[in-house]
């Protein structure tokens, strides 16, 4: 509405608040899976939160450990995403844009990481593992191919 109306200030907070709300239910329903199936003891104060001091990680397609945002794609076929609302563009972005998405690793050693450089033979052995064609994989991670 506020776009509609070119109210670009409320437009812009809207989606601010917007995507603040979705990555705080994100953590919220974090925090209850590690309650109900794996860590019910689990009492950390706000400092051993934002720290992430829990056990398990919640990668999400696209960031340094999980960059091809193709894999999405299967997640979204298993959830039955679409019927949520919740949609994929041609370059596999979320729509609407206050949208998160992610895995849970629930073992204990489980820490983020980042992927290094991939070098040619890498993509050419995950293009083949794929069923792509390389240049669609060295679209997909693009930032992370050795130079």
């Amino acid at each position: 509405a506020f776009e509609a109306q070119h109210d670009d200030y409320n437009a812009i907070m809207a989606k601010a608040l917007a995507d603040r709300l979705a990555e705080a239910m994100a953590e919220w329903l974090h925090q209850r899976v590690r309650k109900l199936w794996y860590a019910p003891d689990e009492r950390l104060d706000n400092d051993q939160l934002i720290a992430e001091s829990y056990r398990g990680i919640r990668p999400a397609f696209g960031y340094p450990a999980t960059p091809d945002h193709s894999e999405k794609t299967k997640l979204w076929a298993l959830l039955q995403a679409d019927e949520a609302g919740i949609h994929l563009t041609e370059t596999l972005a979320m729509t609407p844009g206050a949208s998160v998405s992610g895995l849970y690793l629930a073992h204990p050693e489980a820490r983020y990481f980042a992927l290094g450089r991939v070098g040619d033979d890498q993509l050419t052995d995950y293009a083949a593992r794929k069923g792509v064609d390389l240049e669609t994989v060295k679209r997909w991670l693009g930032s992370t191919i050795a130079q």
